[in-house]
């Protein structure tokens, strides 16, 4: 058996293939490991993330929940502060109508005039008085001495 050029040339490359076949089954054996371990971490991590997700989901509908109360809390706070801004308005011009009732009541009492136009009427108010009182102490005797028998001597 005579064998040909090319037949040779196959073999070569048969048994280089079969070489290159054993050398690389040891590298992709380890590499069949490292995916299964990489299959299983994912797995894992997947089957991890939907609870941990779902808890986050859960914290973020009770954020939600708690910031929906506390706007409504700000939104009766912002009412109260319109209202207590309201009402220091109405202080405010109180509290300038009463110091200007002050500054002319002030001046009035301070003005000469005014003081003895006061003290004219307390003088005519007091005599007016003294005058009525004369007028029911005659009356009063008047009646006493109509009242009284008269005796015929």
């Amino acid at each position: 058996m005579q064998l040909h050029g090319w037949e040779i040339a196959l073999l070569i490359v048969s048994g280089a293939f079969a070489v290159l076949v054993i050398a690389l089954i040891v590298p992709i054996l380890r590499l069949r490991h490292t995916v299964d371990a990489a299959t299983r971490t994912l797995r894992d991590v997947a089957d991890a993330t939907g609870p941990m997700l779902r808890n986050v989901n859960d914290t973020v509908e009770n954020v939600n929940t708690a910031l929906g109360q506390v706007q409504t809390s700000l939104d009766g706070v912002n009412v109260q502060l319109a209202r207590l801004d309201n009402i220091t308005g109405h202080v405010q011009h109180v509290t300038a109508n009463v110091a200007n009732l002050s500054t002319v009541v002030a001046a009035a009492a301070a003005n000469p005039l005014v003081k003895v136009a006061a003290f004219g009427y307390g003088v005519r108010s007091a005599a007016a008085k003294r005058r009525h009182a004369d007028e029911e102490a005659e009356v009063r005797s008047e009646l006493k001495r109509r009242r009284r028998p008269r005796h015929s001597a």
